[in-house]
C-alpha cells in the first residue's frame, strides 16, 4: 500500500480546499471541486476512503504532487 491508502474522506476534501478548490456541486456521493475552469470529481462514500488509484489520479488532474496533497491533508 502507498502513502494515500485509507485516508479520511473529510481531509482529503479539506485538503483540495486548501489548494485553492473549490466545492460546486454534489450528485450522489460525488462531489464537484472546481478551479480555474478545471474540475475534479472526488466520490465521497461515508466511512470508506478513497481509493488510492482513483485519489491519486485526482491529485494529478489538480496539478499537485503526491508529496504536495499530503502536506496539505496532513495540516
Amino acid at each position: 500500500m502507498g502513502k494515500l491508502h485509507n485516508l479520511h474522506t473529510d481531509k482529503v476534501l479539506k485538503a483540495f480546499q486548501m489548494a485553492g478548490w473549490i466545492f460546486k456541486s454534489q450528485k450522489g456521493s460525488h462531489i464537484k471541486l472546481a478551479k480555474q475552469g478545471e474540475t475534479i470529481i472526488l466520490p465521497i462514500h461515508k466511512g470508506k476512503p478513497i481509493k488510492e488509484p482513483v485519489l491519486l489520479h485526482e491529485i494529478k488532474r489538480a496539478g499537485l504532487t503526491t508529496e504536495e496533497f499530503i502536506r496539505l491533508y496532513k495540516e
